[in-house]
């Protein structure tokens, strides 16, 4: 597939990064020539330095011949114009990176599908959408549901007091045998294991398993949950994700909001009717405590800097916040991160690469999800008709090492397969597989 990634930061350095491990053509056009310096060391990647709203510099990057055009500067006019242009030059699709959520009701979105822009992405809404998903349920350190909610997968961090640390998977299957759901992976020291029958648990494991809906109760009282009603939350900055987060939050709990910017409070304050708006620095531990942060359930930390969030975070878990969530950037943080303690990491890199995967990943995707801390990622595909999957049984599919089926969508019935599982044609599966034999799998499928 040849991409053209059109970018002014770190968003489009690490789609670049991580899109070539999946064997595609990549162009980069940055105005930033010292990063594609970077970018250019890093990897053999085709960079062009210049604006991506030049007509003159598109066609240098050979647009006319491009299959998927991705926009993600931080300017989103800019995204949009560079989009159009890209398309009225030939490009077969385009993806533009957006701010305003306006741009996403319906008739906007049909209004920029006129003038060339396929799809839109705005990073920080679905950011904000997820923490508030996650507030909703204590117990997972993330969250994804495919199909309506009819399968979802649940990221489990198994504490010292685990009942199945100790135990292998074999065990877990014997012990508790009305306990519906299929491990798919295990990370576990920033590695992703592809466990089988006698993979044993570990304290500190982070464990994905899909399971269907009412299994929930089952999967806490095995993994030694207990959830926590959040009933209080602080969210440190005002910035989008944190003001979509509380005007989201803000109806069903109690909003503490700091920021240090005065001109990001008053905006906040034009649009959150009932969160309590505090101008002050959340590194101040002890202004915190006079806000009361031993007293509240959830602490959230997206301000723009990676490491006040994990401090604060930190500090807050240290006080007895049951749940911590941090905006990190830096995705050499992330393992560190959930090593140390943080329960949920949320990153806009990863979500702007999951919203884009589907574009990309060979076959039917419908949905893909890139995971924090490792470097998998779930994609529900649609079975084709004649598709190479639907003559085998799962034993006999010879799924590619570092790949696995966890689950399987037929009409409103959801499956959670064994290796005697026939899949049939119009099936949605659920695959998590390594980036690198992610086309392989797709070709059975398609």
């Amino acid at each position: 597939m040849n991409i053209i990634i059109a970018g002014d930061g770190e968003v489009g350095f690490y789609l670049a990064k991580s899109l070539t491990e999946l064997d595609h053509n990549i162009t980069v056009v940055d105005p930033n020539s010292e990063l594609l310096k970077r970018l250019e060391k890093e990897t053999d990647l085709m960079t062009i330095a210049g604006s991506s709203t030049s007509p003159k510099v598109l066609e240098d990057a050979n647009v006319g011949s491009c299959d998927l055009f991705l926009s993600v500067l931080h300017d989103e006019s800019i995204n949009l114009m560079s989009c159009v242009l890209a398309r009225k030059l030939g490009a077969r699709k385009t993806v533009a990176r957006i701010s305003n959520t306006e741009l996403l009701y319906p008739k906007h979105r049909d209004m920029f599908r006129d003038l060339g822009v396929d799809e839109m992405v705005c990073p920080e809404r679905i950011a904000a959408k997820e923490i508030t998903n996650l507030i909703n349920n204590s117990v997972a350190t993330e969250f994804f549901d495919f199909s309506s909610g009819l399968l979802t997968m649940y990221l489990i961090h198994l504490e010292a007091d685990s009942p199945v640390s100790g135990h292998s998977v074999k065990e877990l299957v014997q012990n508790h045998n009305t306990l519906q759901v299929r491990i798919v992976a295990i990370l576990r020291g920033g590695q992703t294991i592809f466990p089988h029958l006698d993979t044993t648990f570990q304290q500190g494991d982070l464990v994905y398993l899909i399971s269907r809906p009412n299994q929930f109760d089952s999967i806490k009282r095995v993994a030694g949950k207990t959830e926590v009603s959040i009933k209080k939350a602080m969210i440190v900055g005002a910035g989008r994700v944190g003001r979509f987060a509380a005007q989201t939050l803000e109806d069903k709990i109690h909003i503490t909001l700091f920021e240090e910017s005065k001109a990001r409070c008053d905006e906040a304050a034009g649009i959150l009717n009932k969160t309590l708006i505090i101008n002050g620095d959340a590194t101040d531990i002890e202004l915190l405590k006079e806000e009361g942060l031993q007293n509240t359930d959830a602490f959230i930390s997206v301000t723009d800097s990676s490491e006040t969030n994990i401090l604060t975070c930190l500090h807050a878990k240290k006080l007895g916040v049951h749940r911590t969530i941090a905006l990190v950037e830096n995705t050499g943080f992330i393992s560190l991160s959930q090593d140390i303690g943080i329960d949920t990491i949320i990153n806009k890199k990863l979500i702007t690469a999951s919203y884009i995967s589907r574009f990309i990943v060979k076959g039917d995707a419908v949905r893909s999800k890139w995971l924090s801390g490792t470097n998998a990622e779930l994609v529900e595909f649609n079975v084709a008709k004649h598709a190479y999957a639907t003559r085998h049984t799962i034993r006999d599919l010879s799924l590619p090492q570092g790949s696995t089926i966890g689950g399987i969508i037929r009409g409103n019935q959801s499956i959670l397969p064994t290796r005697d599982t026939q899949i049939e044609p119009k099936d949605k599966v659920i695959v998590f597989a390594l980036p690198k034999v992610m086309d392989q799998v797709a070709k059975m499928f398609g």
